[in-house]
């Protein structure tokens, strides 16, 4: 096949909300599932921040020139190729390969913003275990929900918040970035999408420190989505209650307890910390913003930290 070249578009990539020098102490991980996102990865691929360690394209046996454009636009990717069919697949595969300390999980047609990663990672880097992005927070926002999907969305999150204890205010956005040791917290035993929303569910029932960022969801660039209203409606609603009356079985997880970089996070923001919202009952805010970190240990589902 002939090389592809694309002329992608001007970007700034923005300031991280922390040193240089803390993300270079770190490697992060980008995950990006794909299939035939040809046209809409010369748009994302480009503005993913130039200090990432990796970048990982999971391709689901694209019938279009999904690899070749992704490796023209972005020589360095990584290409995986998907074990299973369905997007908790895909992330399953692409999270297995994945070798950096963080975890950022990545849409290829283009609703989430790669520009708005440095934050993810930062959430992270000041005492997070799992970074949840939200579109219902102060400064997030979408351009691709309807108001009945809305409506949808407000319900399904209700329901999550009264079954699990949870205070989310988003739980159908896949836009989320975690520690690679806190991985088997996940959902990724299910092929699915739905494996984003019990994955957002799981994390908060192993004791995570879960925070939600505030992101901005962008209507895809190209192509038609993959996914029908109603029918996702149906199939969340079903996770949501499957989740609720199973044991969880995931193997005890070791959550290391970080030390927090809070003096250089909120010195880099003029608003610190107003895009975050802590979402999981486990902990109090006051304790993730502790300076102090605890020896690392075991938690398991139920137990109380």
């Amino acid at each position: 096949m002939a090389a592809l070249a694309y002329s992608t578009p001007s970007h700034t990539v923005p300031e991280p909300p922390v040193p240089a020098s803390v993300y270079r102490r770190l490697t992060v991980s980008i995950v990006v599932p794909a299939l035939n996102e040809a046209e809409n990865l010369p748009h994302i691929l480009p503005r993913i921040p130039t200090w990432v360690h990796e970048v990982l394209l999971v391709d689901g046996r694209s019938t279009d020139d999904t690899i070749a454009v992704a490796c023209a636009v972005l020589p360095t990717v990584r290409i995986i190729t998907q074990d299973g069919r369905g997007k908790g697949a895909a992330l399953r595969s692409g999270v297995a390969a994945a070798t950096g300390d963080i975890i950022v999980l990545l849409d290829a047609d283009g609703s989430t913003d790669p520009e708005e990663i440095p934050y993810f990672v930062g959430t992270l880097i000041a005492g997070a275990d799992y970074a949840k992005g939200s579109r219902f927070l102060h400064s997030a926002g979408t351009d691709d929900m309807p108001l009945y999907r809305q409506l949808g969305n407000q319900a399904l999150v209700t329901l999550t918040n009264i079954l699990f204890s949870t205070r989310y205010t988003d739980i159908t956005y896949g836009y989320n970035a975690f520690w690679r040791s806190c991985s088997d917290a996940l959902a990724l035993d299910i092929d699915g999408w739905a494996c984003e929303i019990v994955g957002n569910i799981r994390v908060a029932r192993h004791g995570l420190r879960v925070i939600e960022v505030a992101s901005h969801e962008h209507r895809r660039i190209a192509g038609e989505a993959k996914l029908e209203a109603f029918s996702a409606g149906w199939t969340i609603l079903q996770a949501i209650l499957r989740e609720f009356f199973a044991k969880v079985t995931t193997p005890r997880i070791q959550v290391p307890r970080r030390a927090v970089h809070l003096e250089a996070f909120v010195g880099h923001h003029e608003e610190p910390l107003t895009y975050l919202r802590y979402a999981a009952p486990t902990f109090t805010f006051s304790q993730m913003l502790d300076r102090e970190a605890p020896a690392p240990r075991e938690r398991v589902v139920g137990e109380s930290y």
